[in-house]
């Protein structure tokens, strides 16, 4: 099929990270864009503000008029609910329906293309990626899962789009999204066991990787993190490099850290590139950013330009994400929502301000999640000095009998563990001697940001 058959692209499910990218991009093609979705956020409002129609109830009167079965392409995301009314009625009448990842897909095809897959680590590559290339001045654009500092949108261009555009991508394993892409340039970071409710265990979701893997064009590059190079084996028909902390072709050595941020060495060009900055704090991000010298490398962009471009890279919203540090508190928000990740993130806060209690406000996502993490959570979870320990958050799914946030709270060993809910968690906070302040997860726990935020400027004032 052929994108340019239509001249209106509808929604269900715009305000999702992924989604709005689309919507944004296709806007700025000059395309009528419009859309449903459950909630309005800070995201939809920005949405409406360039031009989109969205509306937030779940009913086929408020489908504009516009929205015609010949010129309309309709594009959905795996959380609609099946029983949608907007859904089966745009499906009964004949609509085209896509997937994002199959729109993604079709965008992708003509274009040379760099996508970054993980379990974790996908979004800040990739952000880092298309920084790096837009500092560069190169013709780009970028599809992110998350919100760049650097440019305030999930959606980074630059220059004309032509056949010389370079696309960077997020390739997404949920839902095995990421088979519908056909890259040039591939990084893996990671493929810890995760979304067991779509693929039933950890090895049916390495399957998954391995077949990714395979589908980078005949002559293409694959960047895959050491502790998975097993995925790429038997691959013979691309080039394949090994990177990570302190082991595979590329690594860093020479590390050291002021006010949380790091300087390195990067080995394994036949040479040291030293001291290399980085502007956002954590170890796993310094991973990220190897990944991204290696593709920015072998797109021949200049190695001043990288190191100017990490330099000056501030990160993505809700990764590791600053919003008060001074001398009486500090407070970071950050998006991990899996053992690994925040693991990752506990054990660089704790490097980083070493000495000083960590309180952290957790919000499980996902029901599956929980009942197949539990212990893992329960573990990484520990780390931390204080935790206060919230409901999960069911996004996509209905309650399962018996799986609550208790079974991750029941095994924490912190030495203060609190129960809340959202509705009383910022009481709870106020009751406690405050140092470094950290909330967690991948719900609507981000809309308590802006409240606890107002909260700790009047404490501390």
């Amino acid at each position: 099929m052929q994108l340019s058959n239509y001249d209106t692209i509808y929604f269900l499910g715009i305000g999702g990270i992924g989604m709005s990218a689309l919507a944004r991009w296709f806007r700025y093609q000059g395309l009528r864009v419009a859309g449903y979705d459950r909630t309005p956020t800070g995201l939809t409002h920005e949405l409406i503000g360039e031009g989109m129609e969205i509306h937030f109830e779940d009913k086929v009167e408020f489908i504009p008029g516009y929205v015609n079965r010949e010129k309309t392409l309709v594009v959905f995301t795996p959380a609609i609910p099946k029983d949608s009314l907007e859904y089966n009625y745009l499906s009964e009448e004949g609509y085209t329906l896509l997937k994002r990842s199959e729109v993604l897909g079709l965008l992708t095809r003509n274009y040379l293309t760099i996508a970054v897959a993980g379990t974790h680590g996908k979004t800040t590559t990739s952000s880092l990626i298309a920084h790096i290339l837009k500092s560069a001045s190169m013709n780009m654009v970028a599809f992110l899962g998350g919100i760049t500092t650097n440019y305030a949108s999930n959606l980074v261009m630059q220059g004309e789009v032509n056949e010389h555009t370079l696309v960077v991508v997020e390739a997404d394993e949920f839902d095995r999204s990421f088979l519908r892409l056909f890259p040039e340039i591939a990084v893996v970071t990671s493929a810890d066991a995760d979304h067991l409710d779509i693929y039933g265990d950890h090895t049916t979701l390495l399957t998954s990787f391995k077949e990714f893997i395979r589908q980078v064009s005949a002559g293409g590059s694959l960047f895959i993190h050491e502790s998975v190079e097993d995925l790429s084996r038997g691959v013979n028909t691309i080039s394949i490099d090994t990177y990570g902390m302190s082991r595979g072709q590329f690594f860093a050595s020479n590390i050291t850290a002021n006010s949380g941020l790091f300087e390195f060495d990067l080995e394994g060009f036949g040479r040291k590139i030293e001291r290399i900055q980085l502007g956002v704090p954590g170890f796993h991000n310094l991973e990220n950013a190897i990944a991204a010298i290696l593709v920015a490398t072998r797109l021949n962009v200049d190695e001043t330009i990288i190191r100017k471009a990490l330099a000056s890279f501030k990160g993505v919203k809700r990764r590791f994400e600053f919003i008060i540090k001074n001398e009486d508190v500090v407070y970071i928000d950050d998006y991990a929502h899996h053992p690994t990740e925040i693991e990752a993130f506990l054990r660089s806060l704790k490097s980083i301000y070493t000495g000083k209690k960590i309180t952290v406000v957790f919000q499980p996502h996902l029901f599956t999640r929980t009942r197949d993490f539990a212990k893992g959570f329960s573990d990484s979870l520990s780390l931390a000095d204080e935790l206060l320990m919230m409901d999960i958050y069911p996004a996509r799914e209905e309650p399962i009998p018996g799986v609550t946030s208790d079974m991750i709270f029941k095994d924490i060993t912190s030495s203060v563990k609190i129960r809340c809910s959202k509705k009383n968690v910022i009481e709870k906070l106020k009751t406690l001697d405050l140092e470094v302040l950290a909330t967690i997860g991948a719900g609507d726990i981000d809309t308590l940001v802006e409240p606890i935020k107002e909260m700790l400027t009047h404490k501390y004032a």
